[in-house]
């Protein structure tokens, strides 16, 4: 079984648009239908798993049913108090539905809207063969390192560095694995790929991703995703 979770619980408050960002419009349509439009279009995936505040699943799902009438691959859950506890209750979804072993999950920030369907195909590939797998964008400043406020302690080499973005996949089982014996401060700080890699030394794919494919969070972000829409 394979399943994209979109990750859509945030509130927005640096998009200061008065309402969870998730339901902005950019192009005259919801930022999570952007999204949500785009994971239909991959074929390889089973169900699009569409996560939401306690206080919003209704109106998420009136969203869907709105834009994707009596679409049966898409299913709107409750999300968790951090990114992991989402991506958990996600991880159940699909367990409550007597998924294989080594099913994948496909992990993605709804309001990276440009996402591309070749980015996902990617992710999914490379999480099948080495188990999981991250969409990154080479780092072009130099990035200065401060472990004490307002102080220089380091300037890691750029070459070395990358950005991540989502997509990022992962074999279920093997998070799972990994999940039960985490802390309830490394559940907070640590997203999908920085569980599996940090903590078992598990191989993560990084894979070429898109300048495109940028997370739409404050204001500017707007303007610029309307322009290339335009």
């Amino acid at each position: 079984m394979i399943c994209a979770a979109l990750l859509a619980g945030g509130i927005g408050s640096r998009l200061n648009q008065g309402k969870p960002k998730q339901f902005v419009n950019i192009n005259n349509k919801p930022i999570l239908v952007h999204s949500v439009e785009t994971f239909l279009n991959v074929n390889d995936l089973d169900k699009i798993i569409v996560s939401s505040p306690k206080e919003h699943v209704d109106k998420t799902n009136s969203l869907m049913d709105e834009y994707f009438p009596n679409c049966d691959r898409i299913v709107v859950i409750e999300g968790g108090e951090t990114r992991n506890d989402t991506i958990l209750n996600s991880i159940n979804y699909m367990k409550n539905q007597n998924c294989e072993n080594d099913s994948i999950l496909v992990t993605h920030d709804a309001s990276r809207i440009f996402v591309s369907e070749k980015l996902i195909k990617d992710s999914i590939k490379y999480a099948i063969e080495v188990g999981a797998a991250s969409a990154v964008i080479p780092a072009t400043d130099v990035i200065f390192e401060s472990k004490e406020d307002g102080k220089l302690t380091d300037v890691p080499l750029r070459k070395y560095l990358c950005h991540a973005q989502t997509p990022q996949s992962f074999n279920i089982d093997k998070f799972l694995e990994i999940y039960e014996d985490l802390s309830d401060e490394e559940i907070a700080k640590l997203d999908e790929a920085m569980v599996l890699f940090h903590l078992r030394n598990v191989e993560v794919k990084l894979f070429e991703g898109n300048q495109d494919n940028f997370k739409i969070t404050r204001p500017f972000d707007i303007v610029l995703a309307e322009a290339m829409f335009k």
